[in-house]
Parts: structure tokens; C-alpha cells; sequence
């Protein structure tokens, strides 16, 4: 593949890269000599559960290692002890370090099954920021003005409405930019949010006489299932890596055509070329559109849970959308007789709240044994039954007889 080929998907899907010419020279040279670059990426460890929506910036690394990136993976242990205010109107509450190290390391492990582990390294930023001490501290604030930080968007929003905005908030960006001067990155990744804090890279390594400006590639955020809103845990839009794989291979069965691209554009691992190849068979009618998503979803499933896992998840799922039946193998749940349907779904995990199940019976989404429920009030006598919210979500409930127990 040429610079020019590589270029073209490392930049795939980016909202703004700030210097290309500089990663088309650090590619150059890599075909050239071998010699790899730094790419750094900071994750602050206080949702270790990944979904798909984090995997873009992944992603995206993976794509660097294969054109000459060495990956400097950051957790921000000691910048999630202060909490990063940006974007927010309220400091984060700041984690201890017990919950950081646990998140850190549920992290790695979901990682290493998009990167390469022998093109990266996992480094902590209190390595260097703990033995900083307040003249290292004093030194660093003065290489940036009040008046430069009042640039920020959301800064100048506040300053001009007579919002308080505290030093944490300043200090925080000046420490992810010292980040780059010690880890000499060649370019940083990150979302659209963090742009002030990835161009304080680029101003601290020049202050600093590192030798370097890094790069900046900024990734957009991914829609959930829904097509509308960024994927995210608390609109229930998402799917997690960790997801049992049919739960995962259903959920992207159902977004729309128009997103599948979209989601093939981020999270396939098929060239830019391959990708419009699909598109145009799907066009010119050579393609079913459910096969493109059928394929996608083979494709994710089994870079999270294996080949096995992806075939037996689309069986099912064929299984029980092609036949209309009920999965064999699925969870069962224990409830007292008299158990409120609605506490049931939400205990269950089928709903997020007793509220959002309510909802789901009003608009004619729940069914037991496969028969449509309209009575939010329902409360169970002892029996098993099989609870059903939309079309691919099961599990089995069992009533026990309280009044016989012992």
C-alpha cells in the first residue's frame, strides 16, 4: 500500500487532522526505514466498561499501528483523581485509587482485543505528574496565559455569564498537554471535546523545546442504535464489548440501513475500497441490505467473542426471528409470589427503570409466553413465564409459592 493509500484510511472517518503533512512524513519514513512514531491516546479510567463508541478512537489506533504508529496508551490515573471538568458544569468526582487501578486494568483487557499489545504500552500518567512537585507545578502554569484558557469555548461561555470556573479547571488541560512533552508523542488522538486539550500538546512540547509539535486527529462520537443520539449507557442506546454475543449480534441487526455505513465506516476493519464495493452492491440491488448487516455483525461479534460465539449468535437470531421462537438456553430469575411485573423487568435487567417499563407495556413492546401485556399493574402468582421485551430480548421468570416455603 502507498503513503497515499495509507494516509487515506488512517485519516477515515476523522473530523480534522491538524498537520497532516507531519503523519505523511512519519509514515514516509516508516516504508522508508522501519522506524515507528509515537501515537498517544489518554483514557481516564472511570467507565471501564467499553461500548462500540469508545472503540472508534480504538479503532483508529489499530489503524495506526498498522502504518508505522507505536501506540502510548495513557490511563490518566492521577488526572482522575482530580476529575476532568470539560465540557461539564461541575468538577467529576474525583475516584481513589483503588477504583482507578481496577478500571485500568478491566481497560487493558478489553483493549487487547483491538490493538496490538507488542505495538504498545500501557503508561500512567502519575509516573511522572506525582514527582512533579510545585516548582515543576509553578513552572507549567507559566507557560500558558489566563487570557489563552479564556479561549476556550465553553470557558468564554461561563467567563461571560458570571459562571465560576475553578484552577482545577485551568490546571487540568495543562496536564494532559504535559502528558505530550513527556511521552514525545508524534500525534495525539482524541474526540471533538478535547480539541483545546490536544492543541496544549502542541503548545507545551514548542515551550518545553521537546523537539517536536504533535499531530492532532480528532474522531467524531458515534451514534447509538437509534441512530440520533451519541452511544451512550444511560440512553440504553449502546452495545457493549463485554455483551453475551447474541445479545450483541441482535442488537446490531436492528439499526437502520443508512447507519450500517456509518458503523462499517468506524468499526470494520474492511478497507475504504471494500466498503464502497458493499454500498454499491446494496445500490445496485447485487446485495440484500440485511446481508451488509448480517456481515458487519459477524465481523464485530467475533473480534469480541470469537468465531464460534459470532456463527452460534446468528443461528439464533435466526432461529428466533425466522421461526418466532424462544431461544433455548436463556437466563432464568427468581421472584416471590406477588412480584410486580413491572419491578420484575427492571430487576431483571429488560428495563432500565419500573418507569421505563411501563412505558414498554403501554406501547405493546412486553409479552409473556409470546402474548402482548397491556396491565402495568400485574402482579404474578407462582408459575414460570417467559418475559419478552421487543423482539429479541428473553428471559425466563420462575414465581415461587411463599406461603408453602420453608
Amino acid at each position: 500500500m502507498s503513503v497515499k493509500e495509507a494516509l487515506r484510511e488512517i485519516c477515515r472517518g476523522s473530523n480534522e487532522v491538524i498537520a497532516l503533512d507531519y503523519i505523511e512524513g512519519l509514515v514516509e519514513r516508516f516504508y522508508k526505514t522501519g522506524e515507528r512514531f509515537v501515537i498517544k491516546a489518554g483514557f481516564d479510567p472511570t467507565a471501564p466498561d467499553l461500548h462500540l463508541g469508545h472503540t472508534v478512537l480504538l479503532q483508529k489506533l489499530a489503524t495506526f499501528q498498522k502504518y508505522g504508529g507505536f501506540i502510548k496508551f495513557l490511563i490518566g490515573d492521577f488526572t482522575a483523581r482530580i476529575g476532568d471538568p470539560t465540557g461539564k458544569s461541575e468538577t467529576r468526582k474525583p475516584l481513589t485509587q483503588e477504583e482507578v487501578e481496577r478500571n485500568a486494568q478491566t481497560y487493558c483487557d478489553q483493549v487487547f482485543k483491538i490493538l496490538d499489545p507488542e505495538l504498545m504500552e500501557v503508561c500512567f500518567n502519575s509516573a511522572w505528574l506525582n514527582t512533579l512537585g510545585s516548582a515543576g507545578m509553578i513552572e507549567l502554569t507559566s507557560k500558558f496565559s489566563v487570557a489563552r484558557m479564556l479561549e476556550r469555548d465553553d470557558f468564554t461561555k461561563r467567563y461571560q455569564s458570571g459562571q465560576p470556573i475553578s484552577l482545577v479547571e485551568f490546571i487540568y488541560p495543562l496536564l494532559q498537554g504535559y502528558d505530550s512533552v513527556v511521552l514525545e508523542s508524534d500525534v495525539e488522538l482524541g474526540g471533538n471535546d478535547q480539541k483545546f486539550n490536544l492543541l496544549m500538546g502542541r503548545t507545551l512540547q514548542r515551550a518545553y523545546e521537546v523537539g517536536k509539535e504533535q499531530s492532532v486527529m480528532l474522531m467524531p462520537l458515534l451514534e447509538g442504535l437509534d441512530g440520533v443520539q451519541k452511544m451512550s449507557k444511560s440512553l440504553g442506546n449502546y452495545v457493549g464489548i463485554t455483551e453475551n454475543p447474541r445479545e450483541m449480534y441482535a442488537k446490531l441487526l436492528s439499526i437502520s440501513d443508512e447507519l450500517m455505513w456509518k458503523y462499517y465506516e468506524f468499526l470494520s476493519t474492511k478497507s475504504l475500497d471494500e466498503i464502497k464495493e458493499a454500498k454499491k452492491g446494496v445500490a445496485e440491488g447485487l446485495l440484500h441490505p440485511k446481508r451488509a448487516k448480517e456481515l458487519l455483525a459477524l465481523e464485530i461479534v467475533e473480534r469480541y467473542h470469537g468465531e464460534d460465539e459470532a456463527r452460534r449468535a446468528k443461528e439464533n437470531f435466526d432461529l428466533v426471528f425466522a421461526q418466532n421462537e424462544i431461544p433455548s438456553d436463556i437466563v432464568e430469575m427468581t421472584f416471590e409470589e406477588g412480584a410486580w411485573v413491572c419491578a420484575i423487568l427492571k430487576e431483571s435487567g429488560l428495563c432500565q427503570s419500573t418507569s421505563q417499563a411501563r412505558r414498554d407495556i403501554q406501547s405493546g413492546a412486553f409479552r409473556i409466553d409470546q402474548k402482548k401485556m397491556t396491565n402495568e399493574d400485574l402482579k404474578l402468582q407462582k408459575g414460570e413465564y417467559i418475559f419478552q421485551i421487543g423482539k429479541r430480548r428473553f428471559i425466563k421468570i420462575i414465581i415461587k409459592d411463599t406461603k408453602n416455603a420453608t
